[in-house]
């Protein structure tokens, strides 16, 4: 039996590419073959949104799941891109944190429901810009943390706080949970500085960073407008090409091959 693999999409900056990511990186996985699951996990609903699923079709949430009202299969919904499913969020989401804290388990509320999954289900997990109780369910459930990096001054800083949560789950909840990978994202090679800041990441956290650098693409930006990740809004774009080359180290790394040729 296949097993599945569930990747937390984390950083506790906000503004880095982290949705992005997710969107696009599903699409690209999607686009190979694989089933894969985008779990909205951040209240501002953004990752749903990106992939055209409007407010008034988010009938189930992701806050509807952690609560136990309904299951992982029900809540999640097709979306445009075919083999790519959504379980959305909306800002409801927000109060997880204080609504929640007397439950039992309550960091295990989403490893529980993600367990349902198909064998062989890639689930993307994107993280609210938080070290919270979503993102440390989303963390327990998990067995790898995807962090994406803006190429800026201050990219690593922050970074280490990150990397201390995942330690404190790994020694705690989820022994098996690694760090995946950094994935350098937004970055113009116009600017010395995103030479420096890359060059000082991959110094500091060598194979860990990705050879793909996502690049600062008009195209990129404009997706999310349309309700469609890059890779159908602009094929071509330098930010499609990137998040496709992207998505197959990001396979190589999970070990996993295309399901279609």
């Amino acid at each position: 039996m296949r097993e599945q693999h569930i990747v937390a999409i984390a950083n506790q900056k906000g503004g880095v590419g982290k949705t992005t990511t997710a969107v696009n990186l599903g699409a690209a996985l999607a686009a190979e073959g694989h089933s894969v699951i985008l779990i909205d996990l951040d209240p501002q609903g953004n990752a749903s949104t990106g992939l055209g699923v409007e407010a008034d079709q988010r009938a189930w949430t992701v806050y509807d799941l952690l609560t136990g009202d309904v299951d992982l299969e029900t809540a999640a919904i097709q979306t445009q891109v075919p083999n790519l499913s959504v379980v959305p969020s909306t800002p409801d989401l927000a109060s997880a944190d204080v609504d929640l804290s007397q439950t039992a388990d309550r960091t295990r509320l989403l490893e529980r429901q993600l367990r349902t999954a198909a064998p062989g289900t890639i689930i993307l997990i994107d993280c609210p810009p938080a070290l919270g109780l979503l993102t440390v369910n989303a963390m327990v459930a998990a067995s790898s943390v995807l962090v994406p990096l803006q190429a800026e001054f201050y990219a690593l800083e922050g970074l280490s706080q990150l990397l201390g949560t995942v330690k404190q789950v790994r020694q705690g909840p989820n022994p098996r949970l690694r760090i995946n990978g950094i994935l350098l994202t937004m970055s113009d090679y116009r600017n010395n500085l995103a030479q420096q800041v890359e060059a000082d990441a991959r110094e500091t956290l060598g194979d860990l960073v990705y050879p793909t650098v996502i690049p600062r693409n008009v195209r990129v930006s404009e997706a999310p407008s349309h309700a469609q990740p890059v890779l159908v809004y602009d094929p071509s774009s330098k930010g499609s090409v990137a998040y496709k080359r992207f998505a197959s180290e990001f396979t190589a790394r999970l070990k996993l091959v295309p399901e279609v040729a």
